[in-house]
C-alpha cells in the first residue's frame, strides 16, 4: 500500500531567507527593473503577499539582498580589523584577499553589476549601496592606512586617495567578471591578482 508523503513545512523563520535568496537569483538574471516580485515569490514557493509580510517593496527587498550578501561580509573585514594589534601592513594582504574571494565565490560581483547598470534609473540603489557598503567599507580602510602613517610604519600618504588606489583592482575585478568573461574575455584570477596588488602596495607603502 502506498504511503503518502508529508509536505515538509517550512518554518515561519527561514522564509525572509528563502525570499532573499529568490530575490537574488531574479536580481542577478533579470535586473532590477525587470524583476518582478510574482517571480521571486514562485522561485521562493510562496504567494506574493507573504514577500510583503517582510519586505514593503521591491526596493526594500533589494537592499535586503545586498545586506545579505554583501554587508555582512564588510562585519567580518571590520571585526578582523578591530581585533588585529600589530603591523597595519599584516592586514593588507588578508583583506585584499578576502574581498577577491568574495568576488570569485559569491554574487558580490553581480549585485554590484546591478547597482552600477541601474543607478541612473533608480538613484535610490545607489545612495543605498554608497552608504551601507561604500560609506562604511572605505572610512574603515582609511583609518588603517592613518594608523599606519602615524606609526612612522607607512610612509606619509594620503590615506583617502591611497584607498581607492588599494580597491581599484578590485572594482576592475567586478568589471571583468560580469561583463567581459561572458562574452569570450580570458578568466581572471582575481586572487592571484590581489596578491600581486598587495605586494605593490606594500612596497609603495613602506618608508625609505
Amino acid at each position: 500500500m502506498a504511503t503518502r508523503k508529508k509536505k515538509q513545512r517550512r518554518a515561519p523563520a527561514d522564509r525572509p531567507k528563502e525570499i532573499l535568496e529568490a530575490a537574488l537569483a531574479e536580481f542577478v538574471e533579470k535586473g532590477f527593473a525587470a524583476a518582478r516580485l510574482d517571480d521571486v515569490a514562485a522561485r521562493a514557493g510562496l504567494s506574493k503577499a507573504a514577500i510583503y509580510l517582510y519586505f514593503e517593496d521591491k526596493m526594500a527587498l533589494f537592499q535586503g539582498v545586498v545586506r545579505q550578501a554583501i554587508v555582512t561580509n564588510i562585519g567580518a573585514v571590520e571585526t578582523l580589523a578591530t581585533a588585529h594589534r600589530g603591523p597595519v601592513a599584516a592586514l593588507i594582504p588578508p583583506i585584499l584577499d578576502f574581498m577577491a574571494s568574495r568576488v570569485e565565490e559569491t554574487p558580490m560581483a553581480s549585485i554590484a553589476k546591478v547597482v552600477i547598470s541601474e543607478s541612473r534609473a533608480f538613484p535610490e540603489i545607489g545612495r543605498f549601496y554608497l552608504k551601507e557598503v561604500i560609506g562604511r567599507g572605505i572610512p574603515m580602510f582609511e583609518g588603517l592606512i592613518a594608523r599606519g602613517v602615524a606609526s612612522g610604519e607607512f610612509r606619509k600618504v594620503d590615506p583617502m586617495l591611497t584607498v581607492r588606489s588599494l580597491i581599484g583592482p578590485m572594482l576592475l575585478s567586478i568589471v571583468w567578471k560580469t561583463v567581459f568573461e561572458p562574452i569570450g574575455a580570458d578568466r581572471l584570477d582575481v586572487r592571484a591578482l590581489a596578491r600581486h596588488h598587495a605586494d605593490l602596495m606594500l612596497h609603495a607603502l613602506r618608508r625609505p
